[in-house]
Order: C-alpha cells, then structure tokens, then sequence
C-alpha cells in the first residue's frame, strides 16, 4: 500500500504540472489588456503597467513565464488578489463554504443515488422503476442553473421552504436547497450507475449460491450485492467531486454564495488572471487528492483488489 501511495504522488506531479501549463497559457491568453480593470475608467499609466509586466514576468517567453509561477507555488506562495490579499488567504474564506456545499451535493447523491437506485433495481420493471428512470432522464435533460431557477422560485418565493438567498457564513440549512440543485444532474446518474450495477450483480453465481443456501435476503443484499454493486459507483462520486467544484460556479452565482466559484467568476469578469490561476491550481490539488482517496476506498470495498 505505502509503495502504491508513493507511486501515485510521484504520478501527480506531471498531471499538476500539464494541466496548471494549460490553465495558466489559457487565463494569459485572452486578448486584451489584463490590467485595466485595476486603473477604473482611466487608462493605466505606462509605468505601472511595465512593473506590473516585470512582476509578473509578461515580459518573457511563456515556459519562462510558467517556470516562475511554478517555483512560487512550490514555496507556497499562488499570487496576490487585486486587493492585496494572498490567494491563500482569499481561498481560505471562501473555499469552506464551497466544500459545505459540495459535502451537501455528495450527502444527496449518496444518500438519495444510492438508495433509489437501490430501489430501482430491486423493483425492476415496475412503476417505482419506470417513474425513478423517469425522473432521472427529466434531471439529466436539463442544466443545472434552469433546475436551480425553478426551484429557487417555487420553494423559496412561493412556498416559502427555503431561503432564495444563502446568508453570510452559509449555513447549512440554507445550503440544502443548493446542494440539491447542484447534485442534481449528478443524482441522477449515482441513481442508474447504481441499478444497472445491482442489477448484474443480482446475476452474479455467488449471489445465485448464496440465495440458493437460503441466507437471508438482507444479508445477501447487504454482504453480496451492495458491496460489489458500489465501487463504480464510488469510483464515478470521486471524480465527480471536480464536476461539482466547477458547476459550483453557476450554482453558487444563481444562490449568491461567496465561495470558490464566487471567487472565480469574480476574478474572471475583472480579468484577474493571477487570482484565476492560483484558485484553479489549488482545486486541482484537491481534486488529484481526493481521487487517490477514492482509489484507496476501492480495498475497502473489494478486498480482491490488491495495490502491493
């Protein structure tokens, strides 16, 4: 196990090194001036513009450019915000928010996924199932900002479930709502990964041998079915948790919340490239980390799979 974890954060480093190259040419390489939204409504004067240029090393060849940012973020530092605050410090208040969210998003598709799927499957072929793959088809269909909308105005402004907006410090209760939108689309394949994962499990010989031994159902479904039926199910949440990362953004602008991809959209309309890149750097990070969690799950789930 200890060489496998080894040999899988020697494999991040070229992983994080190929896709921050890609994030940090793309926000550089939109057109136009990257510091006017610092000068207002006037130009910005040509010497602070060729300091900003040296800072920031525009100057030089783009890998050049790169090698820089690299050895910052090795030293921990990701850049600076236009007000002054660190990028560490900026995405340590808002980044708790979103993983409250996201925790949220990934409660739903586990709880609600994996259950109704699990209902599905076991009810196969009757209303329960058709109206469940139903359901999912209609939440697949749409995008989640359009769900988020129409629930935003059915259960907050006309029923009054839930607060429209998420009040400073985001509490958990106003994130439910959210977190349900955001999961949305998610939930909806947890619930037909799962059933279609039960479903040939059912079919397995060793499911077959422990019905005909007459083992309870229970057990059978709990020992026998589920365990086998969810590692592609926890393998698809753990890659989900970068989807959902990044559909926070469109999520947390319609709920107002001021997390990471409040943070992001912020910086992206005032052209904050430095902040930009050092926020997405960050939440690569945490997306290759929680990938190696998952993978580590999957010896929990199946004791077949060995790492050593």
């Amino acid at each position: 196990m200890g060489r496998y974890i080894a040999r899988r954060l020697l494999l991040m480093i070229p992983v994080l090194i190929g896709t921050t190259f890609l994030i940090y040419a793309m926000a550089w390489a939109v057109p136009g001036d990257p510091f006017a939204s610092r000068c207002g409504q006037r130009p910005c004067p040509e010497a602070f513009v060729q300091a900003e240029t040296e800072r920031l090393h525009l100057d030089q060849p783009l890998p050049v450019q790169y090698g820089h940012f690299l050895l910052n973020m090795v030293q921990g530092d990701f850049g600076t915000t236009f007000s002054g605050d660190t990028v560490l410090e900026a995405v340590s208040k808002a980044f708790p928010i979103t993983v409250k969210l996201t925790v949220v998003a990934i409660l739903f598709e586990l709880i609600l996924g994996i259950g109704i799927g699990t209902i599905a499957a076991l009810r196969r072929g009757g209303y329960l199932d058709g109206f469940f793959l139903f359901t999912s088809l209609v939440a697949i269909s749409f995008p989640s900002f359009v769900i988020g909308y129409v629930l935003q105005y059915l259960l907050g402004v006309k029923a009054g479930l839930f607060s429209v907006t998420v009040a400073a410090g985001a509490p958990w209760g106003d994130l439910i709502l959210p977190g349900f939108v955001l999961a949305s689309l998610s939930l909806a394949y947890v619930l037909r990964l799962t059933r279609a994962s039960m479903l040939e499990t059912l079919q397995a010989d060793h499911v077959r041998t422990a019905i005909a031994k007459g083992l309870p159902k229970s057990m059978i479904l709990r020992k026998h079915v589920l365990r086998n039926s969810l590692i592609p199910v926890i393998t698809y949440i753990g890659a989900d948790v970068g989807a959902l990362l990044g559909g926070a953004i469109v999520t947390e602008g319609v709920f107002n919340i001021q997390g990471i991809g409040g943070l992001i959209f912020h910086a992206l309309r005032i052209r904050e490239n430095g902040t930009v890149v050092g926020v997405t750097t960050l939440v690569v990070l945490v997306i290759l980390f929680v990938n190696l969690l998952v993978d580590l799950l999957y010896a929990r789930l199946d004791p077949r799979i060995r790492y050593e």
